[in-house]
């Protein structure tokens, strides 16, 4: 008897069941939107970014409501009469700012590829550092823009911002000028060589530039409060020349710290001379001066200028302090 046939085997494909969930829709935030609340933020509230953006605070307060409900979390809280921003806030304003300065970066470019035409730009030595940063950016957005430096005096920028010889100034001082935009404060410190010493029952020796220079001014007024007698030992009209005379031993001055020649040393009482303080640095902008590309090499000069400020200059090698009174003014 033969044997039963062996059973017939059929090979089953595996199966396998993708199961595909719909990814939930990215929501894109409204640009005029988050421009609203950065500016209620600098304006201090919502009712006086209204006022400042011509819409109506209940118009302000439902773009601010559809905010919230996008991010899906209060923004917003009590605070007084008013409203504060939550930690949450202070997060999306912090993005507020950094998508609008790509957006209006962006438009820019773009607008700025074809803009042709020049800018004038004034900035004192003491601040030279800061422009190739500001330029290289502003060539960038600008390419067809043509720059015209000027490289002068306080005194004399601000002057040139009167005449409309130029078009945007940076000034250490002039807080009283008209139009003057308020950037910082330049702390101000006593600059010599490291062998400098005041000579004994003499007159203190400084080395300083012109007559209208505000360090200058700065130095004589807090030597003649603590009568302390003085004598002009050397007169440059440029900054090497001034750090020249003072490597040479020949005075002290008076000035920043910032981009410090190597060779000197600063401390704000060096040699027990009196604190000068600070002097605050200002933007100046001509009356004629207008349109985008000044607007936008104005807002670089201002950031350049309050990253320098927020930096703490390296002192070297600062020379002891003596004990009492200055030794020029001694008997």
């Amino acid at each position: 008897m033969s044997a039963p046939p062996a059973p017939l085997r059929v090979a089953t494909p595996a199966i396998r069941c993708i199961i595909r969930v719909p990814m939930a829709a990215r929501i894109s935030l409204d640009m005029d939107t988050l421009r609203t609340l950065v500016v209620a933020h600098e304006r201090g509230g919502l009712a006086q970014a209204a006022e400042h953006l011509g819409r109506t605070p209940s118009a302000i307060s439902l773009q601010m409501k559809r905010l919230q409900e996008d991010l899906g979390i209060p923004i917003f809280r009590k605070h007084g009469r008013g409203l504060a921003l939550t930690e949450a806030g202070e997060i999306a304003l912090s993005y507020a700012r950094r998508i609008l300065a790509l957006n209006d970066e962006l438009l820019d470019t773009m607008q700025g590829a074809n803009l042709a035409g020049h800018i004038r730009v004034g900035c004192p030595q003491d601040f030279a550092a800061i422009l190739p940063s500001v330029l290289s950016h502003f060539a960038m957005l600008y390419p067809r823009m043509q720059i015209e430096l000027h490289i002068e005096g306080n005194a004399a920028l601000v002057d040139a911002i009167d005449k409309a010889r130029i078009d945007l100034a940076v000034a250490i001082g002039h807080e009283d000028h008209a139009g003057a935009q308020m950037v910082g404060g330049l702390n101000l410190v006593w600059i010599a060589s490291p062998t400098f010493s005041p000579p004994p029952k003499q007159p203190l020796p400084l080395a300083v530039m012109g007559p209208q220079c505000a360090f200058r001014r700065r130095a004589v007024e807090h030597l003649e409060a603590a009568k302390i007698p003085y004598r002009i030992a050397a007169n440059s009209p440029s900054l090497n020349g001034l750090s020249a005379a003072l490597l040479g031993g020949l005075g002290i001055t008076a000035r920043t710290a910032l981009n410090l020649p190597e060779g000197l040393v600063s401390a704000e009482s060096l040699h027990n001379l009196p604190p000068l303080g600070s002097l605050p640095v200002t933007l100046h902008r001509c009356a004629h001066s207008n349109g985008v590309a000044a607007d936008r090499m104005a807002s670089l000069l201002v950031k350049a200028l309050e990253l320098a400020l927020q930096s703490k200059p390296k002192v070297k090698g600062v020379a002891p302090a003596r004990k009492g009174k200055p030794r020029s003014p001694v008997a």
